[in-house]
């Protein structure tokens, strides 16, 4: 299997250093509508796509794997030109982190995970096997745009189906960019063609389209509230990574170092707009004061009273009817937090990576999934408070919670009281996806239909083969 792995990595790190030499990709195939995948029309994206499904499927499995480490490695080694084409074009996020996501897409998981199930007994023999769904309709967000299409397309394809992709328009161009450099190295190398098709002018229409579609049986969406519920009102399955706002206890017996240095990793990663990053601190009382200090010395910059108001009145309008959420200034999500904090007059330090500061559970910060690098501090009598707080702010998403304690007592009670399918103590939130911590990552956490972090099995169907009487050679 080495061997086999060594001769797929030299050929399809020959096959993009003729690419690269040729100046990138030329015409489209002989036959092919698209541009390397990229089509006017949904009707003809998931025509395209079926008929790449279809050839899939009578390729071998080492032309698959071709084509998955063909995406990994366009990802790895194109990871900083890529990444600034994704800043230059959505204009939110840190370009470092932009890169590093890229890099990150190497240890996506594929076809490793699909392995081939028997039972034997008197009766025979039965196999269980995974089967895929075949077109996927994929919905992806400006947040991570080619990340999180480049990470479907792993899982997706591992698994023997394509996907057709409907990016959210602020991040098209470079989704579109990413399918085109997939499809032509795919074709050069494999021949294979259009595993990856995108609509090239995405609108909420087209998106509906593909919702509806009847050559789609599977649809996969990850973005806001109002598209997690578009998807589970389909009429079809659909796996739907949705909101989060993720919260933080930190307790009297933590590290409060660590605790500090924890936080700032995970809530200015991109300038938080990771869907699993801390949103909002609860922290006892006795050890406020320490905590805030600490996050000073790692990177933070605090905020005072009359700051927090200034940036708070920026970030958020009022509700539009009583007991609505705050109105949250979009033009903010995702600045530095230099940006944010000139935008109230206030000079921080070179290198700050993160705005912090102490509110109330009134302050719309702490309720609302912001996405911008500012996280609030709110005390708590003790842990049992904080976990209370944090459970009522979490909003029964399910999504992440973070606890910061040495106390396997309090650990374990919030893990049971929050019922996230993502909970991490004592580190960072990326540490739940392998970034710090064990365990594969992704880019799709399926919170509302209950798949988690998904992997090449969530796209998969499982088919029974049964043999009566024969086949046990036991």
């Amino acid at each position: 299997m080495q061997a086999t792995e060594e001769a797929i990595r030299s050929v399809v790190q020959e096959v993009l250093s003729q690419l690269n030499n040729r100046g990138g990709y030329g015409s489209a195939p002989a036959g092919s509508d698209g541009d390397w995948g990229v089509f006017n029309s949904v009707d003809q994206a998931v025509a395209a796509a079926t008929a790449g499904q279809q050839q899939l499927l009578k390729a071998t499995l080492e032309d698959r794997a071709k084509a998955l480490e063909i995406v990994r490695q366009i990802c790895d080694t194109q990871a900083e030109e890529l990444g600034r084409m994704e800043l230059e074009e959505t204009k939110i996020g840190r370009l470092d982190h932009k890169i590093e996501k890229l890099h990150l897409i190497k240890s996506i998981p594929g076809m490793e995970f699909l392995k081939t199930e028997a039972v034997s007994g008197d009766n025979g023999i039965s196999l269980t096997e995974y089967a895929p769904f075949g077109v996927i309709g994929a919905i992806t967000p400006v947040t991570h745009s080619l990340p999180t299409l480049a990470c479907n397309f792993i899982n997706m394809v591992a698994a023997g189906n394509t996907l057709v992709v409907n990016p959210h328009p602020s991040g098209a161009k470079i989704a579109c960019e990413g399918v085109r450099r997939f499809n032509q190295a795919i074709y050069q190398a494999t021949g294979l063609q259009n595993l990856v098709t995108i609509v090239g002018n995405p609108t909420l229409e087209t998106a509906d389209e593909i919702f509806n579609h009847r050559g789609i049986p599977l649809l996969v969406v990850t973005g806001g509230p109002g598209v997690a519920r578009a998807a589970l009102a389909a009429k079809k399955r659909a796996i739907v990574a949705g909101p989060g706002n993720p919260p933080v206890v930190v307790d009297e017996t933590a590290d409060l170092d660590n605790a500090a240095k924890s936080i700032i990793i995970g809530a200015a990663y991109d300038n938080n707009l990771l869907c699993i990053g801390e949103k909002e601190v609860f922290a006892v009382d006795s050890i406020f004061d320490q905590l805030m200090s600490a996050m000073g010395r790692h990177g933070g910059f605090q905020l005072n009273a009359q700051q927090v108001a200034q940036l708070t009145s920026l970030a958020f309008a009022p509700p539009k009817e009583p007991g609505g959420h705050a109105m949250l200034n979009r033009d903010m999500i995702g600045k530095d937090a230099a940006v944010l904090a000139g935008m109230i007059g206030v000079n921080v330090p070179a290198g700050t990576q993160l705005l912090y500061g102490e509110t109330d559970t009134n302050n719309p910060f702490v309720p609302e999934e912001q996405m911008m690098p500012f996280v609030p501090f709110v005390r708590c009598r003790n842990a049992d408070h904080g976990i209370e707080l944090a459970k009522e702010f979490e909003h029964g998403f399910r999504h992440t919670s973070m606890i910061h304690s040495r106390n396997i007592e309090t650990i374990t009670k919030m893990g049971r009281v929050m019922d996230t399918t993502l909970f991490v103590q004592n580190g960072p939130c990326g540490a739940a996806l392998g970034n710090g911590g064990e365990g594969y990552g992704s880019f799709s956490i399926a919170t509302p239909t209950g798949e988690g972090v998904t992997n090449p099995l969530t796209f998969t169907r499982f088919r029974r083969s049964t043999t009566v009487g024969h086949l046990r050679i036991i």
